[in-house]
């Protein structure tokens, strides 16, 4: 008997089957983000530092710095990460051909072009974000909530040419494209007037999401505070879910670093599940403070996972990454935590939920605690191993050496 066979045998002892679980995890998508590979720096070329109250910290040689090279890291990581995958894309990694130079609010669907034939030629789904930071036109760390006109009318028309390019991608590809808006938008100190920028960020989304278009699930994001923005922020969690829930069509995305430190994500998916069709997601691993570590097999990686199984949401809840470490080889930061993703949603998967369920709703609160931690020492990394066996990839360590091979052959040459 094989350690995969004999772990399907004690998980049947608990009413899980395995292959069941295996088969579901394979048609999960999860959306890996772009800008992993060269640190939040885009394509534009314009040299403009990372702003927004958000940084990338570190100087790990072998950055990307092309679409090509960026291209060739992504495809790369994805060789060694088992299951669906769509790619996650901001507006700043344009391809700009010669004579084809546009500023954010001029983007056109060819400027993305190469994006969607490299999308077909692999399979991919692409989803989509404005990028509202990092650019000349953020004026006082204002984006669409700024005072001056000409600043918000700026990123009023850059979020609605990224509405179109995101259609023509969905139409291209066969598969709705996310939209996500998120703004950096707030004060570094106590403001006079919180209400203020509010209604102008609420009339700035009304303009932006005026146009009806086909193939796209619009989304707002919220977040708690910046570095530079820590006394207020203009799109709080609480004003996008007022915005979504009075707007049809625009949902409430969840990032887990965007909250204050007690506040969990896996809590509120299933009170958006009850308002919404679709709860979009933006994985994240905050330490102390949004920092966007690399997403880990821990806890709350777990419970948000747990969460959408047992909420019977796999369908419903949009998972995408966004984390950005410059300190550590920037492939091996995506397989990590793709990778870390993928096993908390298929231990979730090999849970007895209808068992569990039943002994919540009938008091059985000490063999319902007894259950979750037994379950804990059951062989999950031989069928974590055996999944990985069946999708083409490494399992273990393995994966790593070929990264470190990659490293060598072409990440230290772009020195």
């Amino acid at each position: 008997m094989t350690r995969f066979e004999s772990a399907k045998e004690q998980y049947a002892a608990w009413g899980v089957d395995v292959e069941k679980a295996l088969a579901a995890l394979r048609e999960v998508p999860v959306s890996i983000h772009c800008w992993q590979g060269d640190d939040v720096t885009g394509l534009e070329g314009s040299g403009q530092a990372l702003s927004g109250g958000i940084q990338a910290t570190g100087d790990y040689p072998g950055r990307a710095r092309s679409f090509e090279e960026l291209t060739a890291d992504f495809l790369k990581a994805c060789s060694l990460i088992p299951g669906k995958k769509r790619l996650n894309l901001h507006a700043s990694y344009a391809v700009f051909e010669e004579g084809q130079r546009a500023d954010r609010d001029g983007l056109l669907p060819e400027h993305f072009a190469k994006w969607v034939a490299f999308a077909k030629e692999n399979g991919l789904g692409i989803d989509f974000n404005p990028t509202f930071f990092s650019h000349p036109m953020v004026k006082g760390g204002l984006t669409l909530s700024s005072p001056l006109e000409e600043v918000r009318a700026f990123w009023v028309r850059h979020g609605i040419q990224c509405r179109r390019i995101a259609s023509y991608m969905a139409g291209e590809l066969g598969s709705p494209v996310l939209c996500n808006v998120w703004i950096p938008d707030g004060l570094k100190d106590i403001p006079a007037d919180r209400l203020g920028p509010r209604l102008r960020l609420q009339k700035s989304l009304d303009e932006i999401f005026a146009e009806k278009l086909p193939g796209i699930l619009d989304c707002v994001e919220s977040k708690v505070f910046g570095i530079g923005l820590e006394s207020y922020t203009v799109g709080s969690a609480e004003f996008y879910l007022g915005y979504a829930c009075t707007h049809p069509g625009v949902y409430n995305l969840l990032d887990s670093g965007h909250y204050h430190p007690t506040e969990y994500i896996s809590d509120k998916i299933s009170s958006l599940l009850t308002v919404f069709d679709k709860v979009p997601l933006h994985v994240s691993r905050p330490v102390r403070w949004d920092s966007d570590h690399v997403v880990l097999y821990q806890e709350e990686i777990q419970e948000i996972a747990k969460e959408i199984v047992r909420s019977g949401a796999l369908e419903k809840v949009l998972i995408g990454l966004d984390f950005f470490d410059a300190s550590i080889n920037r492939v091996a930061a995506w397989v990590i935590g793709t990778r870390s993703m993928e096993k908390a949603l298929l231990y979730a998967l090999l849970q007895p939920w209808e068992d569990m369920k039943n002994m919540q709703e009938e008091g059985r609160f000490t063999e319902l605690l007894m259950t979750g931690e037994e379950l804990k020492t059951l062989p999950f990394g031989d069928v974590w191993e055996h999944y990985c066996q069946m999708q083409g990839v490494p399992g273990g360590r393995d994966w790593f050496k070929e990264v470190e091979a990659y490293e060598r052959d072409v990440l230290l040459k772009r020195i």
